[in-house]
């Protein structure tokens, strides 16, 4: 799951070029051809991100183990570096250096080029075009029906860019081809990290990753990844999701996570992935829709995370991870759900809170609690794994068949069936003495400071169509004179049973036209709550957050 905000938002959250393109009208993958005018650039705002140390305590692991984390960290730059080709272009160091102001300067390298992330990709630096919806991973000149007419090996591949060949025709070159030198460069750190783990299954996890970034094949890294469940430290690392590809969701995007295992916290969470299979026959939708069961290997721990590189760093940052996304792999033995408890601490208290503070009515305010919101994000990530991922009717995947809304749509469901979880395992007397209010309205909170992740981000879109569906429900009613939010348990229940089904059902059915329906007709921001949000605004309430963080923020030489 990716995430974020920002301190200006006035027309931030149309989705003009998102529903367009889904719609099929959008005919070309190209910007416009002219520069944007000075007067229409976005502002550059840096102060949208709260600055924290991204820091673990590192005493209890060994000089061998302090040294792997060096080589890994090492190996997570070279994604950060792909990344920035995927997203903007090459040489990204030189043309960093080449922006004169301060503020500009830190504030593209935050958005990894001179789009900003958390405000639909709007241009804030003059002397250069709209973003591309297919970013670097599509001719910039290459139409929709070019790309649907061509055949191509690999032309939906989640490992190949789309180039053009001498004659001008598309052709797909591979990344481990395009990206062979410092492919080489990362495995070899990657198999050299291997040599200094005391975890014989994480020394194999690396060595199989170190292979995979050299032939694109990563189901073999996965299925060990799945089986790696013991080590203290932990990597996640390769071309992973393909947010970055809003004009058909197929590319994936090079990034890096580095992890240290927090034991206390996780002897918490380990039991609850075995009710999964339980939890899917309780799913509110018929039978066809819940067919599949779901991997009972999964796992649930929580984190520390000491580096972020590449898509993980770019704009929002996430705060849990659910991998792999290989279906195959889910369906043989799930999914593993990293919970970042120390990056999920900094977002409640630097933006969650004060959000409270101003938008949630103040006889609910004491339900906003950070038990609750490491809850929620927990059973999203958990509830990745509930429903199908193959459609019922011979469409594909679910992935295949939705296209650009496929990502929107998952993050949609996940929320609302997180939150469905937490009810049915209340209600089996599973999670002892929690006030299931607690997590409705903080649920609510982070509503709005999701929302604020804006129309090109996936979690942005699932969440408006969210808040709008709840607001028809009367899950929550708006108190016109403090301008706070309060949330009616009762109609939220049946809210979320509502569009848990909806959701369920487009995707079980590979409906892309009512996908895209319901994201148009739900996914805007209505007038109302965008004077809410600019009161957050007003309130100096940050985004997201930027990270300090490196070999030698964690004094490791």
């Amino acid at each position: 799951m990716k995430n974020a905000y920002y301190l200006r938002l006035s027309g931030v959250f149309f989705l003009f070029l998102a529903g367009l393109a889904a719609c099929g009208q959008a005919e070309r993958n190209e910007p416009s051809s002219a520069p944007i005018a000075a007067q229409d650039l976005a502002p550059v705002r840096p102060e949208v991100y709260a600055d924290f140390e991204l820091n673990a305590d590192l005493s209890h692991l060994s000089a061998d183990q302090r040294h792997m984390l060096v080589l890994l960290i090492k190996a997570s730059e070279i994604m950060d570096v792909l990344f920035w080709r995927q997203a903007w272009g090459d040489d990204h160091e030189s043309w960093l250096a080449s922006i004169e102001d301060d503020a500009s300067r830190r504030f593209a390298a935050m958005n990894y080029g001179p789009w900003d992330r958390l405000d639909d990709e709007k241009l804030f630096l003059p002397n250069f075009v709209e973003k591309s919806l297919g970013a670097n991973f599509y001719p910039a000149d290459m139409t929709r029906e070019e790309f649907e007419a061509a055949e191509l090996i690999g032309k939906v591949g989640l490992y190949t860019l789309i180039r053009r060949d001498s004659a001008g025709g598309l052709i797909t070159v591979p990344y481990h081809e395009a990206y062979a030198e410092e492919l080489a460069r990362a495995a070899n750190l990657l198999r050299e990290a291997a040599n200094f783990a005391q975890d014989a299954g994480f020394a194999n996890y690396l060595t199989l990753r170190a292979d995979a970034l050299l032939t694109d094949d990563y189901q073999p890294s996965d299925l060990a990844w799945m089986d790696n469940k013991t080590n203290p430290i932990e990597l996640v690392i390769g071309p992973i999701e393909s947010y970055e590809d809003r004009l058909f969701g197929y590319r994936t995007a090079y990034e890096s996570y580095v992890l240290i295992k927090d034991l206390e916290w996780s002897e918490r969470l380990a039991r609850f992935a075995a009710f999964l299979p339980q939890l899917q026959r309780g799913l509110p939708v018929a039978e066809a829709y819940k067919a599949e069961s779901p991997g009972t290997d999964s796992d649930l721990n929580a984190y520390d995370v000491i580096y972020y590189a590449g898509h993980s760093n770019a704009g929002s940052k996430t705060i849990a991870i659910n991998l792999p996304n290989d279906e195959e792999v889910q369906l043989s033995k799930g999914t593993r759900r990293l919970q970042l408890k120390n990056a999920m601490r900094a977002k409640f208290e630097k933006i969650l809170q004060p959000i409270s503070d101003v938008l949630i009515n103040e006889s609910q305010r004491r339900h906003v609690t950070f038990d609750a919101f490491f809850a929620n994000t927990m059973f999203h990530e958990v509830a990745h794994g509930l429903g199908v991922k193959n459609t019922i009717n011979g469409h594909g995947t679910v992935r295949e068949a939705l296209l650009d809304v496929a990502s929107s749509m998952e993050e949609g469901k996940a929320d609302i069936l997180g939150l469905y979880m937490i009810v049915s395992l209340h209600e089996a007397g599973e999670l002892g003495e929690v006030d299931l209010r607690d997590n409705y309205v903080t649920m609510m909170a982070g509503l709005f400071r999701s929302i604020r992740f804006g129309a090109s981000s996936a979690h942005g879109k699932a969440n408006m169509v969210r808040f709008n569906f709840f607001e028809e429900h009367g899950a929550f009613v708006r108190n016109p004179e403090t301008g706070t939010y309060k949330v009616d348990f009762e109609r939220m229940e049946e809210a979320m049973a509502a569009l848990s089904q909806r959701l369920l059902t487009l995707q079980g059915d590979g409906d892309y036209d009512g996908a895209v329906t319901l994201t148009n007709s739900h996914g805007m921001i209505r007038d109302q709550l965008q004077q809410d949000l600019v009161r957050l605004t007003d309130a100096q309430i940050p985004v997201d957050i930027n990270f300090n963080q490196g070999i030698d923020v964690l004094g490791l030489h």
